[in-house]
């Protein structure tokens, strides 16, 4: 029976054609006996012969050419039931030309009887196939597979197309159960046999009603803060949370949907729209120039050049000190754009000043984006001769380079953690924001820096580390009940730099608008619940402490600075605070002697006089 069913089965198109031949023949006698009222065929064998093998030729003739058997019926949807019912349709017209034309008329009634007859078994062929693999694929997903109970959250188009699609593959983690959503109307109907149980408010009683095991957000047009409400509502169950994302691009494209399907990320719940670069508005200024970016293997330089790839640039420079980071931007680049990018990939440290000076003198560059920095809170507190040495003296390398040799914008990224800071890291990127203000006074290159807080996702973020501790099932670490954090996506922070650098005129301090601050305790939390887990029961969060130079909260402006709004409303700028020009020189060279000398002590000291509220309380003296 095996063997038969493996013989069938590669022979499957094949099978289905005899079939078909069968039920059309089958047909054909039936209308024949129907319209002579008898069975029986004496008398009438070599005429009935005749108009059979027309029969034969017409329909095999129409069915091979619709190509009725390269769909696969076991999946079939009501498109593929249309289309053979047209080509049935085909058939018997195609039959009824033919015999009139061969002076084989039967008469309208057998012609009638014969395309009601062959349309209804064909169909009900066709049916009772496609029910039958339904029946068969549950049957065996019940029995062999460890199936997840599934609500789907949306009763839209979303839905329905994950619902064919689980409906279609056996091999899937999915048992979908019931349905929730906001439309009245909606609610008590089915879809594809799944019923629509209530609205998203109701979903923590229906989620235990149901036993359901897996929540999937399958909404197309939603705005943030509605989704936000109802993942605020699914974290309340405890049941692991999932999401559709880009589900007009899977719908449209030929994509699994259920291929997309991934845990709820952060940026999922950041509750506001997200921030958008107007390429045509704001991109000309990258448009057939020579740009660098600094540190561009990070996680912001590698976005900033991703974003500038597709400003058509006339050369790209990534340079970074980490190979592996750099080659893997080159690569993605390369596979997405091929020979249309002039790209280059400069292995140096921005510590190397003759190394920086010749790039700068051989590449004629016109924008720069200084990304290139020791960002790493706790690791800097611990070697702040570093800190000093990469982001203070190499940033004036790059700044230095930049002035000489004619560049039109130079744009360093900066830090909330650089205002009032409580960190050599936070210290260190101030000092940078002086030093552009200060070269913007006296050079013909625009300086202008960009201050923003955390971006999801980058190298060094809490947001990794929590999902990474959730998988491991805890404890996840937060350092402190009440801190909190302003938060944003790598694409959003870069599309802001890109916009501030293009209405740069000089000396600002640009101050991106991270929306609401959030908590990291409650962030944890809706993280842990939206993983499936309950927070301290299942998963533990545990208090660290402060680490040595973190605040309990960031802030965007300093004190002394005012705000000034600009014609993105997502930026402002800050008020630069005046300084003593030759003051500051010399406490530069103050701390170049101590950070050559790793002098820890005196790099503090030397810090505190160039940034008079840098805040030493939390820090380690040594």
């Amino acid at each position: 029976m095996t063997f038969l069913y493996d013989i069938l089965k590669k022979y499957r198109k094949y099978t289905l054609f005899l079939c078909d031949f069968i039920i059309w023949n089958l047909s054909f006698y039936i209308s024949f006996a129907i319209n002579k009222n008898s069975f029986s065929l004496i008398g009438y064998e070599n005429i009935f012969m005749s108009y059979l093998a027309v029969v034969n030729i017409c329909f095999s003739a129409v069915f091979i050419v619709f190509k009725l058997y390269d769909k696969i019926w076991r999946y079939a949807d009501i498109e593929d039931f249309f289309y053979a019912g047209v080509a049935i349709f085909c058939a018997n017209f195609i039959f009824f030309v033919a015999t009139v034309l061969l002076d084989m008329n039967l008469g309208i009634r057998m012609y009638v009887l014969f395309l009601l007859v062959s349309t209804f078994l064909m169909f009900m062929f066709r049916l009772i196939y496609r029910i039958n693999k339904l029946l068969d694929k549950k049957n065996i997903d019940n029995e062999t597979y460890n199936k997840k109970r599934l609500l789907i959250v949306g009763g839209g188009e979303a839905s329905a197309s994950i619902l064919r699609e689980i409906s279609k593959y056996s091999a899937n983690e999915y048992l979908p159960i019931c349905i929730v959503d906001d439309d009245r109307e909606k609610i008590g109907r089915r879809i594809l046999g799944i019923k629509v149980e209530g609205s998203t408010y109701e979903i923590p009683e229906i989620c235990r009603k149901n036993n359901i095991e897996v929540i999937l957000f399958a909404i197309i047009s939603i705005s943030p803060d509605e989704r936000r409400r109802i993942l605020d509502i699914c974290s309340k169950t405890s049941v692991e949370v999932k999401i559709v994302p880009n589900i007009y691009e899977a719908i449209t494209v030929s994509v699994p949907i259920t291929s997309t399907i991934r845990r709820v990320k952060v940026e999922d719940l950041l509750g506001r729209e997200p921030i958008i670069f107007d390429k045509k508005k704001y991109g000309k200024y990258i448009c057939g120039k020579n740009i660098l970016v600094t540190g561009g293997g990070g996680s912001i330089g590698s976005e900033l050049c991703r974003q500038i790839a597709t400003l058509n640039p006339q050369k790209l420079i990534i340079l970074d000190i980490y190979e592996n980071n750099a080659y893997d931007i080159q690569q993605e680049l390369r596979m997405k754009f091929g020979n249309s990018l002039n790209l280059q990939v400069e292995i140096c440290s921005i510590r190397d000043e003759e190394k920086i000076d010749l790039i700068f003198k051989r590449e004629n560059i016109n924008v720069v984006f200084h990304a290139a920095a020791h960002k790493h809170v706790p690791l800097m507190e611990d070697n702040p001769e570093e800190a000093v040495k990469n982001n203070v003296f190499g940033t004036l390398n790059v700044v230095h380079a930049s002035d000489k040799y004619g560049v039109e914008k130079f744009i360093q990224i900066s830090t909330d953690k650089a205002v009032n800071p409580t960190s050599i890291m936070g210290a260190t990127k101030r000092i940078c924001e002086m030093i552009v203000q200060l070269m913007d006074k006296s050079s013909n290159t625009e300086f202008v820096a960009v201050r923003f807080g955390n971006v999801l996702g980058s190298n060094g973020s809490v947001i990794p580390l929590f999902e990474e501790q959730i998988k491991n099932r805890g404890p996840v670490t937060v350092t402190h009940p009440d801190i909190i954090r302003y938060f944003m996506t790598i694409p959003e922070a870069v599309s802001l730099v890109l916009t501030a650098g293009s209405i740069a005129s000089g000396g600002e301090i640009f101050i991106l608008d991270m929306g609401d601050p959030v908590k990291i305790k409650d962030l944890a939390e809706n993280l842990i619940r939206l993983s499936g887990f309950v927070p301290n029961v299942d998963i533990k969060i545990k208090y660290t402490g402060l680490r040595p130079g973190e605040k309990l909260y960031e802030e965007l402006l300093l004190d002394e600075e005012g705000i000034t709004k600009t014609k993105s409303k997502k930026i402002y700028i800050g008020k630069p605070i005046e300084m003593d020009k030759e003051k500051f020189k010399d406490d530069i060279e103050k701390l170049r002697i101590v950070s050559l000398n790793n002098d820890k002590n005196g790099i503090y000291d030397v810090v505190s006089e160039i940034v008079t509220n840098f805040r030493t309380i939390l820090n380690k003296k040594y």
